[in-house]
């Protein structure tokens, strides 16, 4: 058997029976080394084979308020000035905020929302009717797991039916899911995207790894001081991957969640809740995207409604960074519109890659 590795990981195998030895030697071995790369050659070049990526493409979901903080939506591209370490950047794609999203809408099923389940679920569905017919949306459950219990698609029927499924308890595998929607907004291509997701943003592994950095903590000073929310390299894993797909992360944060409503505070546990709200703030401002606290279940559907309508107010603007620049150095990013005295909000920057 011959075997020879093509680029694209082909790997192409060749087996000479007697016969093919003897047709091979009215064929010079200079022909036969010819054939063999041209052949390696079209393989490599197959379309269905080749995926490209815009590695250094940047995109950018952008709001932008008056002086009294209205929401302006008749923009052009031609309004727009993208400046990047303070080098002005060619917009390379401009979306207007009609232009359709996809959409990961993700459900805490986890333990601790067992109590208010049905109420999370309507709310769910009511944020479905506030969205464009033309956005597509998946649906993802995650506890222990992280199941998909909807494909990207505009049928709002067979969406509703899928958060109506939404079933779980246990533990909460945030970040996982986090990264399982990221994985599937791939999918959908060159779309705006973005995620909204219910949880109190507790994970339970970065939960426990947190407990363990507290170990020693004996006051709630010396605990907070502990732990460092931003060093997480999960929490950076999932920054940059949204980077690169220019993805938009609006956590709607449960009460249960939050590190000044804890019946029974001590320094581990403000610890912990303070570090796990802070990586929610941060997904939320790193993403462009904005942070919900929910203080009282009721407020579920509004804010849910509130969300959909942020969406509807989004630009989206592309451009190509430079190519050759250091990993891991801090971009800064800074976006100037006409007129002047509006303003506009997005992400602030992003780390190279």
């Amino acid at each position: 058997m011959f075997e020879k590795s093509l680029p694209g990981g082909h790997t192409l195998r060749t087996i000479f029976q007697m016969h093919y030895y003897q047709q091979l030697s009215k064929i010079s071995v200079c022909a036969f080394i010819l054939l063999l790369l041209t052949s390696a050659v079209v393989c490599a070049q197959d379309p269905d084979d080749v995926i490209t990526t815009d590695t250094s493409l940047v995109q950018l979901n952008i709001g932008v308020v008056d002086r009294q903080g209205r929401a302006v939506t008749s923009l052009t591209q031609k309004d727009f000035i993208v400046y990047e370490d303070g080098v002005k950047q060619t917009i390379q794609r401009f979306e207007p905020v009609d232009a359709p999203f996809s959409l990961a809408l993700l459900l805490d099923v986890s333990g601790s929302t067992i109590n208010f389940r049905q109420q999370l679920k309507l709310a769910s569905q009511r944020f479905l009717d506030a969205l464009a017919p033309d956005d597509r949306v998946a649906v993802i459950q995650f506890d222990a797991k992280v199941k998909q219990l909807a494909g990207f698609g505009t049928n709002r029927e067979k969406t509703a039916y899928a958060i109506d499924l939404a079933n779980g308890q246990g533990e909460t595998h945030f970040y996982e899911a986090l990264r399982f929607a990221l994985r599937e907004l791939d999918k959908e291509g060159k779309r705006r995207k973005a995620i909204v997701v219910l949880t109190d943003g507790l994970d339970t592994d970065m939960r426990n790894a947190d407990r363990r950095t507290l170990v020693k903590a004996q006051t709630n000073e010396e605990a907070l001081s502990m732990i460092k929310p931003l060093a997480s390299s999960e929490l950076t894993q999932i920054l940059s991957l949204a980077d690169r797909q220019g993805v938009s992360i609006f956590p709607l944060a449960l009460p249960s969640g939050d590190p000044k409503r804890l019946p029974l505070p001590d320094p581990n546990i403000i610890g912990i809740y303070a570090a796990a709200r802070t990586r929610l703030q941060t997904l939320a401002d790193r993403t462009g995207g904005r942070l919900n606290e929910i203080i009282r279940l009721e407020q579920m559907a509004l804010l849910y409604r509130e969300v959909a309508a942020s969406l509807r107010t989004l630009y989206t603007v592309a451009y190509q960074a430079p190519s050759e620049r250091p990993r891991g150095k801090w971009h800064e990013i800074r976006i100037e519109v006409a007129p002047t005295d509006l303003t506009a909000r997005t992400k602030p920057g992003y780390f190279g890659r």
